[in-house]
């Protein structure tokens, strides 16, 4: 079959490739998404939404569809031995827009899916990846994608290809990267069912039963989902795989341990017989939907890129399911990478920008796995509850220090070049007779954001002639793909004479209280929603020199 060519070939429609294919649409980037497999899997194998990922969700256009259809995720109850243990409540700080929620994955697929498709790009199933070739000096302009398609096989030219094939990605192997780690000799049972007790709703239900020296030996991990008496349950197979599921392990012979096995799942029969041993209540399984037995693995690919490809969710990262974090973090590296992606694919890019996607995700990774591995161990977090809480719903990954923040050694209140820029409410616009949040100007355009303080000084026009000068640089330096918009202190009388920039008062001083702004202070947010710079009253050449580490 005759070559074809696309600007980025993305390998899996799971949620990682979907958001990912989505992005790189949203932004103009021509895109084909292939999965291996003829249709969805329906199956509700990652199920926590956390709180970051509905941010990005909500940037992306999506985040209505998903909460429509999502449910809150409350807190978790513990029970030790049959007695109740300490309870969790899932609070979060006001100022955070969103909570934790739970969704099955097939419908996280189904809606990334439809609106995937809302830009013209439909997931290209039963294409299976053969092998990749970038050339032997890795210096061509694209790489050769060997396909096996339902109508044969295909050569795909792409200028770039993204892995995100899953934790046995043929991707990764097809560019060599390690991935080096080990499984967890357990073998686990899934399943979705109807549980019937009398334990509040919303909540996770996490049951313990220990041995004499008080070492875990058996559990039952149950995750509300969107239905009636729904969840979402895992449990220890009793004593072997064959107990429960024909005993494959998940993946091929010397393949990774991690993931579904195949065979079949448990019944009914064997979750009730777990309820029986472990629930605080009495509880009847019902209405089973699915159900598997899975093996855990922990391992982190020890590159994220190898020429013009990368690697993404679990083709780069495996661990453990505690706190939900596998599909978030992967979620976000598409996020991370396809802004990126979109401004090399322009000619925009400074040298060096893509590289950055390793050298700010990859730490990201080997942090997840280590401490998911560590609690899945039973050692317990030494931060207080809200540190907690926080990182587990991924509002504080940072990336401080990276290649493309400025050097910030800020001491002060307020977030610093690299951490996640927080929202705030109650901004006035002149047209607008109702508060905006922050989040909602940042949303606009997939862009970088220029956000200009000014106080309530009344230097007049000398003061909009600056804040023009700062716009006038910083789009100039982005290519135009940057947006401006002056956040007036609360107390200011007046936008200043001859400002015809965009701009909202902080009417109620959350933007005050949330960046500690000085007076003529600028913050430079970029696309996926993390602080580039604050610079303390910058020039125009000052702007200019912090954009060219994205810019070319």
């Amino acid at each position: 079959m005759a070559d074809t060519e696309t600007e980025v070939l993305v390998v899996g429609a799971g949620p990682v490739g979907l958001t990912a294919a989505a992005e790189l649409r949203r932004r103009g980037v021509g895109c084909r998404i292939v999965d291996r497999l003829d249709r969805p899997q329906p199956y509700a194998k990652a199920v926590g939404i956390q709180p970051r990922t509905l941010e990005v969700w909500e940037a992306m256009g999506l985040v209505d569809r998903v909460l429509d259809e999502a449910v809150p995720l409350l807190g978790q109850l513990t029970f030790v031995d049959g007695e109740p243990g300490p309870r969790l409540e899932l609070d979060l700080p006001a100022e955070v827009p969103y909570r934790f929620a739970a969704l099955p994955q097939d419908t996280t697929e189904r809606l990334l899916t439809e609106h995937l498709a809302g830009f013209g790009t439909r997931v290209e199933r039963g294409t299976e990846l053969l092998g990749l070739d970038q050339g032997d000096d890795q210096g061509e302009d694209h790489v050769r994608a060997s396909l096996s398609t339902p109508d044969g096989p295909a050569v795909l030219r792409a200028r770039y290809v993204l892995g995100c094939d899953g934790a046995h990605s043929r991707v990764r192997r097809a560019i060599g990267v390690d991935f080096a780690g080990d499984a967890f000799p357990e073998h686990y049972m899934l399943g979705d069912v109807e549980v019937d007790w009398d334990l509040p709703g919303g909540y996770g239900v996490r049951c313990l039963r220990r041995t004499g020296d008080g070492a875990p030996d058996d559990v039952l991990v149950c995750i509300p989902l969107p239905g009636h008496r729904r969840y979402r349950v895992s449990m220890l197979v009793p004593s072997g795989p064959e107990d429960a599921a024909g005993g494959a392990d998940a993946g091929e012979v010397g393949e990774v341990a991690h993931g579904l096995a195949g065979g079949q799942g448990p019944g009914l029969a064997d979750i009730q017989a777990v309820l029986d041993r472990l629930s605080p209540r009495p509880a009847t399984a019902g209405a089973l939907r699915w159900s598997s037995v899975f093996r855990i693995s922990h391992r982190l690919a020890d590159r994220y890129r190898v020429g013009r490809v990368f690697l993404a969710g679990d083709a780069a990262h495996i661990h453990p399911p505690t706190g939900a974090q596998g599909m978030n973090t992967g979620v976000q590296d598409a996020y991370n990478l396809a802004w990126k992606l979109a401004l090399a694919l322009r000619g925009a890019a400074a040298e060096g920008l893509l590289d950055s996607y390793h050298a700010e995700r990859h730490p990201v990774g080997a942090e997840v796995v280590g401490r998911t591995v560590r609690h899945a161990r039973g050692e317990a977090d030494a931060d207080d509850l809200t540190t907690v809480l926080l990182r587990q719903a991924q509002l504080l990954v940072n990336y401080r220090g990276g290649p493309l923040g400025n050097e910030d050694d800020a001491t002060g209140a307020g977030p610093r070049a690299g951490d996640r820029a927080p929202d705030c409410t109650g901004l006035e616009r002149p047209l607008a007779a109702f508060p905006q949040r922050l989040f909602d100007l940042l949303r606009a355009r997939p862009h970088h954001a220029l956000l200009l303080y000014a106080g309530a000084g009344a230097d007049g026009v000398a003061r909009a002639e600056r804040l023009h000068a700062l716009a006038d640089a910083a789009r100039a330096a982005a290519h135009g793909l940057l947006d401006v918009h002056v956040v007036l202190a609360g107390a200011a009388p007046a936008p200043p004479e001859g400002l015809l920039l965009p701009y909202a008062r902080d009417a109620a001083g959350s933007f005050r209280a949330a960046y500690a702004p000085a007076d003529g202070e600028a913050f430079v947010v970029r696309p996926d929603g993390y602080l580039a710079a604050r610079l303390p009253a910058p020039t125009p050449a000052d702007l200019t020199t912090h954009l060219r580490r994205t810019f070319r």
